[in-house]
């Protein structure tokens, strides 16, 4: 064990009054920022003193304190006390009123600043949850702080996702945009599209729109989904073609989902693999791996399917294809795809098929009747535009936009004006 290793340990122990603990073990993790930083963290597991074994379902005893720090800067990315109890005697303790208390700890802990890169989102007992911001304004890829506490105030359960940019990475300016300014992109966003209510086993038709930014000075359109995983994509868009298919079955290979980290590799802040960038020659040899099993897993299918992207994940090059023919549904066919990363070859795969044919059940839409201007016409006014900062993967930079987006639609089969969360 390292120096560095133990002045974590006793930083820890000190910091949430351990006394009544005892270390059972610790393992290193890396993740992968949206700015392609490789960030290192070590997870530890203290059990209370009275506890000497685990419970019989291999769960950690009540009152364990998981707790995950940057091995580098100390600064804590989360902390879970099993059952929401803790016998911590001293350590993180909240003073009533506890919201003001909470606020104020958050800022020393981080460095973050209440109101300029952090706001509340909602207020529970015992359980408060923040959002990211940037001077007030919301932030794509958002960002998260949620808090819970015991009826002393002492912590229970900390955890802190997102980026939280500085402010050199910002892009600021006064917002300009406006709902009349985008009358042409508002109907562009209005799409027929078949969503399914599971309550009522039945497929509607409905005009709704389809959410995107758009930047300040309307230079750039991001889609929405572009943000759904967080993850800077090598853009593919390529058609699979083939003349022949491959009469030899796929075989699957089991997946590593846990990234072994060395003490070594998170002291040395050794980059992870899943920070550089995908080369052209593995862009090219993941095409043909791709193209190969779906020789083999779907030979029927050639130039059905479109492999969107490619990204880097826990040792896999990832790659996702969608139908080039989708139904209009809310839920597209896709397949991720799994490629061994030093190989270039595929060993595994996801199809979101076995879940889609669920809606086979579902009673078929009806007749679509409204076309979409009238549509439009109808909801035209409900539309919002909210302003968003967005980090543009392109330029490196958060960038002042503003997300069009609609919470109503339109039954296509008889005009009515219905609440989306209602399906």
């Amino acid at each position: 064990m390292s120096s560095r290793v133990e002045e974590v340990i006793e930083f820890t122990r000190t910091k949430f009054g351990l006394d009544n603990y005892y270390l059972k073990g610790y393992q290193f993790d890396r993740s992968v920022n949206i700015f392609k930083e490789t960030v290192y963290t070590m997870c530890m597991e203290w059990f209370p003193n009275h506890a000497t074994v685990q419970e019989d379902d291999d769960s950690n005893p009540e009152g364990t304190a998981v707790i995950e720090i940057d091995i580098n800067s100390l600064k804590l990315k989360s902390a879970i006390f099993v059952m929401g109890k803790t016998f911590a005697e001293y350590g993180v303790e909240f003073a009533a009123p506890y919201k003001f208390s909470i606020i104020k700890w958050i800022e020393q802990e981080t460095g973050l600043m209440y109101g300029k890169q952090f706001q509340l989102q909602k207020e529970e007992d015992g359980n408060i949850h923040f959002r990211e911001c940037i001077n007030g304004v919301a932030v794509s890829p958002s960002g998260s702080i949620e808090i819970k506490f015991d009826h002393e105030g002492k912590l229970t359960f900390f955890s802190i996702h997102g980026q939280f940019p500085s402010e050199e990475l910002i892009r600021e300016e006064e917002y300009s945009l406006s709902l009349d300014s985008l009358s042409h992109l508002k109907k562009e966003q209005l799409k027929l599209v078949e969503f399914p209510s599971f309550e009522q086993k039945k497929i509607y038709p409905v005009y709704a729109v389809e959410e995107i930014y758009i930047a300040n000075d309307q230079s750039l359109t991001i889609p929405f989904e572009f943000f759904v995983d967080r993850r800077s994509y090598l853009t593919i868009n390529k058609i699979i073609y083939w003349e022949s298919p491959i009469n030899k079955p796929f075989e699957r290979e089991e997946i590593r989902w846990i990234d072994e980290i060395t003490e070594e590799q998170a002291l040395s802040c050794e980059p992870s693999p899943d920070s550089f960038p995908i080369s052209k020659e593995e862009q090219e040899k993941c095409v043909l791996a791709v193209k190969d099993f779906l020789r083999r897993e779907y030979p029927n299918d050639a130039g059905n399917w479109i492999l969107k992207s490619l990204y880097r994940e826990k040792g896999y090059i990832h790659a996702i294809l969608k139908a080039n023919k989708q139904d209009d549904r809310v839920f597209e066919r896709k397949v991720k795809v799994f490629i061994d990363a030093k190989r270039l070859q595929v060993v595994n795969y996801m199809d979101n098929k076995l879940m889609l044919e669920i809606f086979d059940q579902f009673n078929v839409p009806e007749k679509a009747t409204i076309t979409k201007d009238e549509a439009y016409e109808k909801i035209k006014e409900l539309f919002e535009l909210k302003p968003y900062y967005v980090y543009d993967f392109k330029q490196s930079l958060y960038v002042l936009c503003g997300k069009l987006d609609c919470d109503y639609g339109v039954i296509a089969s008889n005009g009515e004006i219905i609440a989306l969360d209602d399906l």
